[in-house]
């Protein structure tokens, strides 16, 4: 079965007057808009505004900078988001150069200094729902689709970092799935390569991304059944990747210790089972 790539997905391409459309739809939305992101019908289909909101306080990022210090991991310390208008010339310019990558992005249709308009990943009337929305929903009913949503996650960052760049946030929450079949990313607030290297940037995102996954594993029944894939997948990385992996495994062994009695809640879960996958 031929599968779908990029290429076969269509997007609204603008000639110079729909340009000019998309620019004037944008100045109307953000004269009104008091959401950071806001959904519009335009031109018979679906869109976003993001518009410029301040940036986080520096103590929303403490606990991962701490626990990034601890296990002395710098591709998990928080990457700085300047919020405001710069953090949309940033979200804008990644879309762009990711989908001159070749990769499935949000098309940017228009952008002004307080915000930009994009085009929807999905078709009316058609979901384009988060990998983590798909695994969370099926742990319970189809403990197989979440494994194979897994892998499907997986291929989808090497994906990025075949083409030489990173994501911003590798969760699965970012990783959505388009009504063809085809992953989709979403979410470019801030950049680390800014502050990163690259090599430091794409170990984030297999981090995050099992971070955010493996708790679905590990809930699904799936997660020992995941460590054969997630090995196949791992040897196949460049051996630099792996090697980064690797050390991250050993740094990041204490959570084995953590308790694995749910009352202690979801988060120490997703943690230990984090470290139970990334071991093997």
């Amino acid at each position: 079965m031929n599968l779908p790539s990029d290429s076969d997905y269509e997007t609204g391409d603008l000639d110079e007057a729909g340009a000019q459309e998309a620019a004037d739809f944008l100045r109307q939305c953000l004269a009104t808009q008091t959401e950071p992101v806001q959904r519009y019908l335009w031109r018979d289909g679906q869109v976003w505004v993001k518009r410029s909101v301040a940036a986080r306080p520096r103590w929303h990022y403490w606990l991962l900078g701490l626990f990034a210090s601890a296990v002395r991991l710098p591709a998990l310390a928080p990457v700085p988001n300047p919020g405001g208008e710069q953090a949309v010339r940033t979200e804008a310019r990644r879309l762009r150069e990711l989908a001159a990558r070749g990769l499935r992005v949000p098309p940017v249709l228009a952008e002004l200094p307080q915000g930009f308009l994009m085009e929807h990943l999905g078709r009316p009337g058609q979901p384009t729902p988060s990998l983590a929305e798909e695994m969370n929903e099926n742990t319970g009913d189809d403990p197989q689709k979440v494994l194979a949503l897994f892998c499907q996650g997986l291929q989808a960052t090497s994906r990025v970092h075949a083409v030489g760049t990173c994501l911003s946030q590798g969760f699965s929450r970012n990783l959505v799935r388009c009504p063809d079949g085809v992953i989709g990313y979403v979410d470019f607030e801030d950049d680390p390569q800014a502050s990163l290297p690259l090599l430091q940037c794409q170990l984030r995102d297999v981090l995050c991304y099992v971070h955010s996954s493996a708790v679905y594993l590990l809930e699904a029944g799936q997660l020992e059944a995941a460590r054969e894939p997630w090995r196949a997948w791992l040897s196949a990385r460049p051996a630099a990747l792996q090697a980064q992996v690797a050390d991250s495994a050993r740094r990041m062994r204490w959570l084995r210790r953590l308790p694995s009695d749910r009352r202690w809640g979801r988060d120490l879960q997703r943690a230990r089972a984090a470290w139970a996958l990334l071991e093997a």
